[in-house]
């Protein structure tokens, strides 16, 4: 596999964002005609370990993980557990997903619903939140600073949280500086898919007071859990240890209990 797997998947979005013949003023409407957002946020603020748990189906550097799930199904069983929010792809080449994964997922419970996608574009922006999305993820290596800052500012038009997501020292910097509030540190090199366990510690103690902080990727078991949680992270987004796992409820509940 390409060390460039990040590259050539943003290359295919921005393609695809560029043969978009939509006006701004089309997905606008669609967007303000889109229901009430749920609190992505707030949900992962509230005292102790948040778990974002994902519906996903495929990954590019692992294959098919549950490319049969049900998100219906799968949704209602991440609200059992105690799940506090739901991730889903959208992703359609790289990761098996689609809107309408999204929308069934969403309209299985009330948990509040990322949009977990590679956001190129105003349109994506504006598609996350007509396809019922409460949250837009925002990939900083993906994007330049004058994009960061404009589909951050657009999402909180759109009353939608936005995760921005970091790897390193320099890209917190530049989160920050867009005015991130919601900051996920993917554990896993999106351009090697590599997993490096320290970096999640070592950007949680960069990260000011105020900014409520995910861990992503790499997210095994309840030991995991525990160390993030004694790093100060408010959530963990965890997905293939649970669409794998057999029992998806119980899965989240030992996650949960494991954060103390």
């Amino acid at each position: 596999m390409s060390n460039n797997v990040l590259d050539r998947i943003v290359a295919a979005h921005r393609k695809a964002a560029e043969a978009d013949t939509r006006t701004l003023d089309e997905l606008e409407r669609a967007a303000l005609g889109a229901g009430p957002v749920r609190p992505f946020r707030a949900a992962l603020a509230a005292p102790g370990m948040s778990v974002i748990a994902e519906v996903k189906r495929r990954s590019p550097s692992k294959g098919d993980l549950a490319p049969d799930l049900v998100p219906s199904l799968l949704a209602k069983s991440y609200l059992d557990g105690g799940a506090d929010c739901l991730s889903v792809l959208t992703d359609a080449d790289f990761f098996g997903g689609s809107t309408a994964d999204l929308v069934e997922a969403r309209a299985a419970c009330d948990l509040p619903v990322l949009r977990k996608d590679f956001t190129v574009s105003e349109a994506d922006v504006y598609d996350a939140r007509a396809m019922g999305a409460d949250a837009v993820l925002l990939i900083v290596a993906a994007l330049s600073q004058a994009e960061l800052v404009a589909f951050r500012q657009l999402a909180n038009d759109l009353e939608m949280a936005a995760l921005v997501e970091v790897h390193d020292e320099e890209q917190l910097e530049r989160a920050l500086d867009a005015g991130a509030k919601l900051v996920g540190v993917n554990q896993r090199d999106l351009r090697t898919f590599e997993v490096d366990q320290e970096r999640a510690e070592r950007l949680a103690a960069a990260m000011p007071p105020g900014i409520v902080k995910v861990a992503e990727s790499g997210i095994r078991d309840g030991d995991d859990v525990s160390r993030l949680a004694a790093t100060g992270y408010d959530a963990v987004l965890v997905g293939e240890t649970l669409v794998k796992s057999g029992d998806p409820a119980a899965a989240v509940r030992m996650l949960k209990r494991s954060a103390g």
